[in-house]
């Protein structure tokens, strides 16, 4: 069986290639709702995931497990979501998204024929979505191949200890990141899947 694309584009890079061989094939995919998923990804920041799992099932059970749209997630009383579990400041972003989805008629057919430069300069202006954010969003509801999330802690711990770069100097180390993850393109959120996986598993 022959070596998917990313693999053989990723396995150029030779500091790199021992996580190829290592850990298993990857596969994205496009997933429907995108308005609901950037809503679950503002309740899963800066928590492990089986805690916004949790979350997210509460979440859902307020709609009688039917996922539900952003219509009702802007009727929810704050109460009720902060009840779930969730902070102020997150139940005001997620009704912040769910009010910018209906004044901009966000629904899939339009984010799925955007670039994701475009997705990111649509989604950004909402409070409470930075880039990141929508980084995520685009990897793992997206399906997009080529995003890099040069901002987030796992992956910089990752690519600092591979690349033997300073955590200290973050400008730097910013640049260092973009330098090398040019190489990968256009497979970079394949880099972002194996970089991730490797930090967990705590090589």
């Amino acid at each position: 069986m022959p070596a998917p694309v990313y693999f053989v584009q990723l396995s150029k890079d030779k500091r790199l290639l021992p996580l190829l061989k290592t850990l298993p094939e990857f596969k994205l995919k496009k997933r429907k709702n995108v308005c609901l998923r950037l809503c679950a990804s503002i309740m899963s920041q800066q928590l492990s995931t089986k805690v916004a799992k949790v979350i997210y099932e509460r979440f859902l059970a307020l709609y009688e497990g039917e996922e539900p749209s952003p219509q009702q997630i802007v009727e929810t009383p704050p109460a009720k979501l902060r009840a779930i579990g969730l902070s102020n400041a997150k139940v005001g972003y997620v009704q912040n998204v769910a009010r910018y989805a209906i004044e901009h008629d966000i629904n899939d057919k339009k984010l799925y024929k955007m670039s994701n430069d475009e997705v990111i300069a649509f989604l950004t202006p909402i409070k409470g979505v930075g880039r990141w954010t929508v980084e995520m969003l685009l990897m793992f509801t997206l399906g997009r191949e080529d995003v890099f999330a040069p901002d987030d802690l796992g992956i910089q711990q990752a690519m600092a200890k591979i690349y033997k770069l300073d955590l200290t100097d973050k400008k730097a180390l910013r640049e260092k990141m973009l330098k090398i993850s040019a190489k990968w393109s256009p497979y970079r959120t394949y880099a972002c899947l194996y970089l991730w996986h490797y930090k967990d598993a705590g090589q």
